[in-house]
């Protein structure tokens, strides 16, 4: 059991001794808030069983002793473990919806949520979108997220991690999209067949084996087949390039995240004319290329690929 400090009291008592204890341990925070009083938030508030959202003359509210030994655990084990902070909850949030998660998928945090939000606006005119892929889908939350976003769009899940669509599946289910999403078992497109889309978008792995070595070890807890791709985490982004031409619809467009692997994609492909996204609330390293585009440009791809 965890030691339980002198004095606390109040919700605020416990969220300003977790902010102080998750800075004297120098934790990261990057998977779902960005500061120790809003991750130590999140946490006293999901042992409480209470929303994020709870209103601030709330605060001031006093924890029962039982409820006082849930938080200092969950506290506990935040600093002592170093998982990310959504994996001790179970849940996390993307394009303002709440999704399952565990060990098994990368927390979700990709700025590619504001295009999913506008229906992909204005980079494809929403009342066309009649099918999205996800691919590399982990928790599912792009896929599931658009197809909430955009209610008469038909939407394709892809991932090759079985135990990430067990998650997957469970958060179609929760959100009530299991009429309009399917879930595939695929290294890329390989199972897919002739099918094709009006909208491809991916968060797929792009993490270079660098990067990966220097990450907070937060990001160690997170399924490494999801980060890992390569020695300039390229490997994955590349097939896709190569291959996502002959299942996009005329008109269609890819949008790939690729991060800190900006540079290296366009030293690889530096004939290549990517269309790099802005986002008011942050991020950045998110790429747009049409189905014309990949097209052109499928010769320097494939050469980039093959090398």
């Amino acid at each position: 059991m965890a030691e339980q400090p002198d004095g606390l009291i109040s919700i605020q008592d416990f969220v300003r001794w977790g902010a102080s204890r998750f800075n004297a341990a120098g934790l990261h925070f990057g998977h779902g808030t960005d500061n120790a009083i809003d991750e130590a938030a999140l946490l006293v508030l999901s042992a409480l069983h209470l929303d994020p959202n709870l209103p601030a003359n709330f605060r001031d509210c006093r924890l029962t002793p039982a409820e006082r030994v849930r938080v200092c655990e969950l506290i506990e084990r935040r600093v002592v473990e170093r998982v990310p902070a959504a994996y001790l909850i179970g849940r996390a949030w993307f394009a303002g919806l709440e999704f399952r998660v565990d060990e098994q998928v990368l927390v979700p945090r990709s700025p590619i949520a504001e295009l999913v939000e506008v229906g992909f606006d204005p980079w494809i005119d929403a009342d066309r979108v009649g099918r999205v892929l996800d691919l590399c889908t982990g928790s599912g939350c792009i896929g599931i997220a658009a197809a909430v976003y955009l209610p008469d769009a038909d939407v394709d899940l892809v991932d090759i991690s079985p135990e990430a669509l067990v998650i997957a599946r469970d958060n179609v289910e929760r959100h009530g999209v299991g009429d309009r999403v399917q879930v595939f078992e695929s290294d890329l497109f390989a199972a897919l067949g002739d099918q094709r889309y009006d909208v491809i978008v991916s968060n797929p792995p792009y993490v270079s084996r660098a990067e990966f070595e220097a990450l907070p070890t937060e990001y160690h807890n997170e399924p490494h087949l999801g980060l890992l791709a390569g020695e300039d985490g390229l490997d994955i982004v590349l097939r896709i390039l190569d291959e996502a031409a002959d299942h996009l619809n005329e008109r269609g467009i890819l949008v790939v995240e690729v991060g800190n692997s900006l540079p290296f994609l366009e030293s690889r492909l530096p004939g290549v004319p990517f269309t790099w996204i802005e986002f008011e609330r942050g991020g950045e390293g998110v790429f747009l290329l049409t189905r014309e585009q990949l097209l052109d440009y499928r010769p320097l791809i494939e050469e980039a690929l093959y090398s």
